[in-house]
């Protein structure tokens, strides 16, 4: 059970990572990013999304939403697994 939870745990910092990265990289602030899934017609408040960010714990579509709008980077295998050995997850 408790490496099961580390392993979602693992998994959740990967997603924010990857995220706060994207972020980072284009100088877009949570508020922004707000603007930008709102022109694409999804609602959500720029704390929802600090939270959502933070924790890791987002839906697939919401995921997908925030990197199409942030116009991410391709993600391959060997940046998730870079990223999990750094967690001692992988």
């Amino acid at each position: 059970m408790e490496s099961e939870l580390s392993a979602k745990n693992a998994w959740r910092q990967t997603v924010a990572r990857v995220v706060k990265s994207e972020m980072s990289v284009r100088g877009v602030k949570y508020q922004d990013l707000s603007q930008r899934l709102a022109a694409i017609g999804i609602e959500q408040s720029a704390d929802n999304l600090r939270n959502k960010v933070n924790k890791g714990i987002m839906g697939a579509d919401l995921l997908l939403q925030i990197l199409l709008v942030l116009k991410a980077r391709p993600i391959d295998a060997s940046v998730l697994e870079e990223i999990l050995t750094d967690l001692d997850a992988y």
